[in-house]
């Protein structure tokens, strides 16, 4: 699913406009966003998490050269998916 058929759905399910749809997808996504810009959490229950992983810099090497390199430290965002996702996807019976 693409985010053009969440709003679509979402639009049908909630008898709402694909307008209305899409500014409430693009919220519930910025949402999301600004929490993880700030080093914040998104814990959606029995759905996962999202958070920030922080990884130290470190040297490396250029694949094509071989040239010894250094990564600047970084941060990334992380999914953990949650346990009722997870038993769903892998057909374990957990009704909604």
């Amino acid at each position: 699913m693409v985010k053009s058929e969440l709003i679509e759905v979402l639009a049908s399910k909630a008898d709402i406009t694909t307008t209305q749809s899409e500014e409430v997808v693009n919220m519930f996504f910025q949402a999301i966003i600004d929490s993880l810009t700030t080093d914040g959490r998104v814990e959606i229950r029995g759905f996962g998490a999202f958070t920030v992983r922080k990884y130290k810099s470190y040297d490396g090497r250029n694949p094509k050269t071989g040239e010894k390199i250094e990564v600047p430290e970084k941060k990334l965002p992380f999914w953990k998916t949650g346990l009722e996702l997870r038993q769903r996807v892998d057909g374990l019976g957990v009704t909604p």
